[in-house]
C-alpha cells in the first residue's frame, strides 16, 4: 500500500460529488480511476465507505490510500500487432476489429493485454491487474489507433491528457443513408438507457458529449464520415450517428443486425503530447480494407471547409 494522504474539502467543493472533488485535487488519476479507488474502499470520505456520486460538504475529510501496482497474473499471448509507434515509455498500437483490449465476463482471454504482455518487456501497472498498460480502450469491434503506457508516471499523465480533453481522437464510420449536412455538431448528452441496461443512449440527464462530423463521401445509398472525439462517453460516436439516424454500418447495438460482418467504425488518428518528450505527436492507422476505396486524402479534408481541429490545433 502506497503511503496515504488526505486533505478537506473547501468551498468550492461543497455539493459536488467525490469522484469530481478528488479527481481535480489529486491530478494525477482519470476520473474512472478514481472511481475504481473509491468503490473498492481506497477513497474514504470522514473515515467512511463511500460512493462515487455521493455529495461533498465543505470540511470533510477525504483520505486517498493507493493500492501498490498489482503485477499481471495473465498469460502473455503471441498474437500478432502492428505497432504504429514504440518507444521505452509507450506504445501506439493498430488494433484490429474483433480483437478485445482486456479480459472481461466471457473473454478470458486472447486480448490485446495478452498480446501486449508477449510482445513489451514492460507495462504500467496503475490500470490493475488485468489491464497493464491500458489508458483508453476501443469497442472489441472497432479498429485503429490506440496507446499503452509502458510507465506509471506516463500511464498517469496520458489519463490526465485524456480527461482534459487534450488528446485528439479522429475515427472514420460509414453509416447508414445520406446525410443532409456535409459537416455538423452532435452535442447531445449520453447516459445509460432507461430499458436495455447495457446499451447507451441520448438521455436529457446524461453526461455532456460533443461529436463533430464531416461527410466524405456518399456512396450506396450509405455515407462515409469522419468524426471527432471532443468527450469520451462510452460508445459516443455509435450513439450520436444513431440519434441522428444514420447508424453506424454492421453496429449489432445500435444499428442494422443485418448490416455487414463487422462494424465499419475505425480509429484512424491520435495525436496528444509525449508525456515524457513534452513534443506533440500524431499518428494514423491505415484504413482497413473493409471501408473500400474512398478516393480522398483526409488530411486535406480536415484542414478545408468547416473545421474539426480547434484554433489551438490549427497553429500547432
Amino acid at each position: 500500500m502506497q503511503p496515504s494522504e488526505s486533505f478537506q474539502a473547501e468551498d468550492p467543493d461543497a455539493r459536488r460529488r467525490l469522484d469530481l472533488v478528488v479527481t481535480e485535487k489529486l491530478g494525477r488519476l482519470s476520473r474512472s480511476r478514481v472511481r475504481d479507488l473509491i468503490e473498492t474502499g481506497h477513497i474514504k470520505l470522514k473515515g467512511q465507505l463511500a460512493r462515487p456520486s455521493q455529495i461533498v460538504r465543505a470540511g470533510d475529510l477525504i483520505t486517498v490510500s493507493e493500492p501498490e501496482p498489482v503485477p499481471a497474473a495473465l498469460t502473455p499471448a503471441p498474437i500478432p500487432l502492428q505497432f504504429l509507434f514504440e518507444d521505452e515509455y509507450l506504445a501506439v498500437i493498430n488494433k484490429p476489429a474483433g480483437l478485445a483490449v482486456h479480459p472481461g465476463a466471457g473473454q478470458p482471454d486472447g486480448t490485446l493485454v495478452n498480446a501486449l504482455l508477449y510482445h513489451c518487456r514492460n507495462l504500467s501497472g496503475v490500470g490493475g491487474e488485468l489491464r497493464p498498460g491500458v489508458v483508453h480502450r476501443l469497442d472489441k469491434e472497432t479498429s485503429g489507433c490506440l496507446v499503452v503506457a509502458k510507465t506509471d508516471r506516463v500511464h498517469q499523465r496520458l489519463s490526465r491528457q485524456f480527461a482534459d480533453r487534450q488528446v485528439e481522437k479522429f475515427y472514420l464510420a460509414i453509416c447508414a443513408g445520406i446525410f443532409r449536412q456535409k459537416s455538423g455538431e452532435i452535442h447531445e448528452p449520453i447516459g445509460r438507457h432507461p430499458i436495455h441496461r447495457q446499451k447507451m443512449a441520448v438521455q436529457a440527464k446524461g453526461r455532456q458529449a460533443l461529436t463533430r462530423f464531416k461527410v466524405i463521401k456518399a456512396f450506396d445509398g450509405n455515407t462515409a464520415v469522419l468524426c471527432r472525439l471532443l468527450t469520451g462517453r462510452t460508445h459516443q460516436i455509435r450513439v450520436h450517428l444513431q440519434h441522428l439516424g444514420h447508424p453506424i454500418l454492421g453496429d449489432k447495438v445500435y444499428g442494422r443486425r443485418t448490416s455487414g460482418d463487422r462494424l465499419m467504425l475505425h480509429s484512424w488518428r491520435l495525436a496528444f503530447t509525449h508525456p515524457e518528450t513534452e513534443k506533440w505527436v500524431e499518428f494514423t492507422a491505415e484504413i482497413p480494407q473493409e471501408f473500400g476505396q474512398l478516393d480522398i486524402n483526409l488530411d486535406e479534408l480536415l484542414r478545408s471547409g468547416p473545421r474539426l481541429t480547434s484554433a489551438a490545433t490549427a497553429e500547432r
